[in-house]
């Protein structure tokens, strides 16, 4: 397993100074179901230390751009994160507060990923509001049939949307982030091991493990 070293903030007012304990548990996922996330163009929503987004870079080469609020001190503190553990240039990095127009009018990236981002419960609108943007402005290529599902090796469909969610919070407003993003029009997959899956209506997968 790929060792990491990788600062904290003493204090930071959204908790992007804490590396979560979920984090460590969606790695081992991943790197379970590495098919999964191969050849992706990936972006990671509420990355914080970007620790999960760096693993991934340096353990399997994962092509990914770190995201967190609009907020200078996070970037940096990634970007530190990223040199001290040799990942030069540095990750990109998108300063982008959910629920805000998102800065890149075009994005292009197939795969979201996220961990133990739901603690804020009146931000669920602002979060399926980019998280919808997301994956509706996403372009299907005739390379997605090709690599998507052919083999059986890589069941996600392109978008989708893969979060893990461990921390504890009351069920009722845990619940209240699914049913916003299936009132949204989204399709929301339980994979196992508190690790879910969210796509479009219209964008098919096999999600088995």
């Amino acid at each position: 397993m790929q060792e990491l070293v990788i600062r904290e903030f003493s204090f930071h007012q959204l908790n992007a100074n804490l590396l979560w304990p979920g984090t460590f548990a969606f790695i081992e996922w991943l790197v379970h179901h590495r098919s999964w996330v191969d050849g992706r163009k990936v972006i990671e929503l509420g990355s914080g230390t970007g620790a999960l987004a760096i693993f991934l870079h340096k353990s399997i080469g994962v092509d990914i751009t770190t995201s967190d609020y609009d907020d200078v001190q996070i970037e940096e503190n990634i970007a530190y994160n990223c040199q001290i553990n040799g990942v030069i240039p540095v990750l990109p990095h998108v300063r982008h507060s959910w629920g805000d127009v998102f800065p890149i009018s075009n994005p292009g990236w197939d795969l979201i990923i996220a961990s133990d981002i739901l603690l804020y419960v009146k931000q669920y609108s602002n979060l399926i509001k980019s998280l919808s943007f997301l994956l509706k402005s996403y372009e299907s290529k005739a390379i997605d049939i090709i690599s998507s599902c052919g083999d059986g090796s890589c069941p996600l469909p392109r978008p989708a949307f893969l979060m893990s969610w461990r921390r504890r919070i009351g069920r009722e407003d845990e619940s209240q982030f699914f049913t916003g993003c299936e009132k949204t029009g989204l399709v929301v997959s339980h994979l196992g091991s508190r690790v879910y899956c969210i796509t479009l209506k219209d964008v098919t997968g096999d999600h088995s493990t």
